[in-house]
């Protein structure tokens, strides 16, 4: 019987983990069968082909079993693994299928065959929300390239696809009520390239894709700022650009009527005092309300540097309230707390870094005092468009400097916002801007490994309370991940801080 050539490696790390290695593993061979009632045996048969080249038959009856059992948290599963069985048990869909995507970490190469170790793990998410953002705006991609992003999210347990719609180089989503949006708004992204746009059958398969993955899409439409593509479409809407005051890329200056293709920021903003920016409102959120099924509308709110306090936080007010008179849940980025009049129940998303300055903490904290909670998405350590090091070509470094994967990993949740705790946290984002990315080969490399360190930090038990929350349990885990990592075709970033397997 093969043995074990190594401690069973799973990323993000469980709530616990008892490896028996005196015990006989469960040994993989042609003609696996799997059972189960939901879409787990499937996803683990899939992951299983790409790690092994091994089929296994989907059936009523089988050595690998999923199966549903009453107990336990949303989410949680449990895995058992002998020489004669594996058991992945849950209380519902969603934890089978964390469970297999466990369990296909979990096979392994051993004397010239394939093997599952006698382990047995059970574990539960730390948050209920557990996102990735992909900024489709300033470089746009298709359905297929964000359909493999669903699968790379929800290999590593996150439930959240945060779609970045528009921004001042594009606007990303076909709406009926406002046509002139993609006509006139999608064509160009950052550095002159192609840009494009979803149909809103495109959009509608991206949702369906993403919920066969447990995954709920959130989709944002950024304004009152980064909406010079607005202007584009409805210069009635749109005040004069104001001149950066951040360096402009190439000498790409924003001018009225010209589609914007640098990277420069708080240059735009909606006409606040205008009543037809309202119905712009009300007509754009109320259309993307009635093709999104999940319970959260992302306003943006952030970098609104051309809009004065007072009139950004008239058009926090409103928006916040019309997206709530929708029966959804608002969510903006953390500069919306200075809006007194915010919808109570508005979703805070942080994106300061992990010891905050210039007030973001306050800012954030106003989310917690109104009522609601927050997302973390730290810029130094979970923005995933930043480099590796000062070597790497893809990437920004205004978060504090290039974001190293332990810089990525070593960071608490609960201890990032003073007065902020587990119970106001909604949970954890990473975001993967593209000012720099431009194929599915560079969101890769930019993505991982550092997506698994926000995944742990949104999933895995809080720092210091379990001996997987190390990094140097970590690099030696996701380092083991490298060969499933290939297998499912995913270009990452071979790190030196990572010893990777061969």
């Amino acid at each position: 019987m093969p043995s074990s050539p190594r401690s069973p490696a799973v990323v993000p790390a469980p709530v616990s983990l008892t490896a028996d290695d005196a015990a006989a593993p469960f040994a993989l061979g042609p003609g696996i069968h799997v059972s189960g009632t939901t879409d787990a045996p499937a996803a683990f048969a899939a992951l299983l082909t790409a790690r092994t080249g091994l089929d296994a038959t989907v059936g009523d009856d089988g050595a690998i079993a999923f199966r549903l059992e009453s107990g336990g948290t949303a989410e949680s599963y449990r895995i058992t693994v002998d020489d004669a069985s594996v058991t992945v048990a849950a209380p519902d869909a969603a934890g089978l299928f964390y469970g297999a995507q466990t369990l296909g970490q979990l096979v392994v190469a051993a004397d010239g065959g394939w093997i599952v170790p006698a382990v047995e793990i059970v574990d539960a998410p730390r948050f209920g929300y557990r996102g990735l953002m992909l900024d489709v705006a300033r470089h746009f991609f298709d359905v297929a390239t964000v359909e493999a992003y669903v699968d790379r999210a929800a290999s590593l347990k996150l439930n959240v696809l945060h779609l970045h719609l528009s921004d001042d180089q594009g606007w990303r989503l076909h709406l009926d009520s406002r046509p002139r949006l993609t006509e006139r708004a999608s064509a160009t992204a950052v550095g002159g390239d192609a840009g494009g746009f979803y149909t809103k059958d495109d959009y509608a398969r991206l949702v369906a894709y993403a919920a066969s993955r447990h995954v709920v899409v959130v989709p944002e439409l950024d304004m009152p700022g980064h909406t010079h593509a607005v202007g584009l479409a409805y210069p009635e809407l749109a005040e004069p650009p104001v001149p950066p005051t951040d360096a402009v890329q190439d000498d790409r200056e924003p001018r009225t009527g010209t589609p914007y293709t640098g990277i420069a920021v708080g240059f735009s903003s909606l006409r606040i005092d205008d009543e037809r920016t309202y119905d712009f409102v009300a007509d754009v959120f109320g259309e993307l309300a009635a093709m999104t099924p999940g319970p959260y509308l992302h306003f943006g709110g952030d970098e609104s540097l051309a809009t004065s306090p007072e009139d950004f936080a008239t058009f926090v007010t409103r928006t916040s309230a019309i997206i709530a008179h929708l029966g959804k849940t608002p969510v903006a980025w953390h500069e919306a707390g200075a809006a007194p009049g915010i919808a109570d129940d508005t979703v805070g998303q942080y994106w300061g870094f992990t010891t905050p300055d210039g007030g973001a903490d306050e800012l954030a904290r106003a989310f917690v005092a109104n009522g609601s909670r927050i997302v973390l998405s730290p810029a130094d350590a979970v923005y995933l468009d930043m480099k590796y090091d000062d070597a790497t070509t893809l990437g920004l470094t205004w978060a504090n400097g290039p974001t190293s994967v332990r810089r990525a990993y070593e960071w608490e949740p609960a201890a990032v916002v003073p007065g902020v705790g587990d119970g106001d946290i909604l949970g954890v984002e990473a975001a993967l801007w593209t000012e720099t990315g431009l194929s599915r080969d560079d969101l890769d490399t930019l993505a991982f490994p550092r997506l698994a360190a926000a995944a742990e930090a949104a999933w895995s038990p809080a720092t210091g309370t379990s001996g997987l929350r190390t990094w140097d349990s970590f690099r030696a885990r996701v380092g083991a991940l490298g060969p499933l990592w290939s297998s499912l075709g995913i270009h990452y970033f071979r790190s030196p801080e990572i010893a990777w397997e061969a």
